[in-house]
């Protein structure tokens, strides 16, 4: 199966697309409202210290 994105410009078009879910031949699937994504690495700074990091990246190396 494939997952599409469609934008509804027309109450008309939404009323057709809902029929062909009855129909069981689709799937409408709603999406919550998209927030702003992060970087990885924005999200997580500052969830730990220097020193900690430090000391992970020294007995990491040794190993």
């Amino acid at each position: 199966m494939e997952t599409l994105t469609v934008k509804i410009t027309n109450n008309k078009a939404l009323k057709i697309i809902e029929d062909l879910e009855y129909l069981n031949l689709i799937h409408i699937v709603k999406e919550s409202p998209q927030t702003a994504t992060k970087k990885l690495s924005e999200e997580m700074s500052g969830s730990i210290s220097q020193e900690q990091a430090d000391y992970m990246l020294k007995h990491n190396r040794n190993e």
